[in-house]
């Protein structure tokens, strides 16, 4: 996997960036946040530092996002789950699949792990949980169609988008239905996507769960806190597809 041959349903390009490692039959990947990419510093340091250990990783940008094909105004939480499914469908069935979302990144990831059991482990980092109030707290004040998100001209809020976390309204339901591990890390400083929102799947989750709280960190974390990350992602892995 060293370049993107990767599409999704809709034939657009899914860009990747691959973290060889030598463990045998598993593939470690690795989702961004809303207005993020795979160059994003989290999910480099976290790919650099699995992939050291031996985890192999695979860094993707969401199509609308990065080099990726598409167009942001249609990016969505739903049209990332297809985007994950279609990189999914590119590894082997004998290959362990686990993925690691950030924010947006995050409830991607529940709720692909809901439906799909190709994936057979689940990271969240400050992973977005009550999506429809996320709309609300963030962008109330933004007309879709309109204005933009964080007044970021490249990054317009679009009705597809507020429609699509609205009718979601949240992902617990799919928390509740998981089976996979699943392993949560929140920054308690997190003033884009409260700690709350993890705490609240970690209540309701009924699989094999472990919840990671980290003082002083933000929503990205930082270089303080990568260490910990890594640490923590690898000892989770070791213990359940080592």
């Amino acid at each position: 996997m060293t370049s993107s041959e990767i599409r999704n349903a809709s034939g657009e390009p899914i860009d990747i960036t691959f973290h060889p490692g030598l463990k045998k039959n598993v593939l470690i990947i690795l989702g961004h946040g809303l207005t993020g990419n795979k160059e994003r510093p989290l999910l480099i340091e976290i790919a650099k530092g699995l992939s050291a250990k031996d985890w192999p990783c695979l860094r993707i940008s969401f199509s609308g996002n990065g080099e990726s094909g598409g167009s942001f105004q249609e990016s969505c939480i739903t049209k990332g789950v297809g985007d994950l499914q279609s990189v999914m469908a590119t590894v082997p069935d004998y290959v362990s699949v686990i993925y690691i979302g950030h924010s947006m990144g995050g409830a991607i990831g529940v709720l692909t792990a809901a439906r799909d059991n190709r994936l057979r482990g689940l990271v969240t980092l400050s992973g977005m949980v009550h999506t429809a109030d996320f709309v609300r707290r963030e962008f109330a004040d933004v007309v879709p169609g309109e204005g933009y998100m964080w007044d970021e001209p490249e990054h317009p809020l679009t009705q597809n988008f507020v429609d699509d976390l609205t009718r979601i309204v949240s992902t617990l339901d799919a928390a509740k239905s998981l089976t996979q591990p699943w392993l949560i890390i929140h920054g308690l400083e997190d003033d884009i996507i409260p700690a709350q929102d993890s705490r609240d799947a970690f209540a309701v989750a009924t699989t094999r769960k472990q919840l990671l709280e980290i003082p002083g960190a933000d929503h990205a974390f930082d270089a303080t806190s990568y260490p910990q990350i890594v640490e923590s992602i690898d000892a989770w892995l070791e213990a359940h597809f080592a």
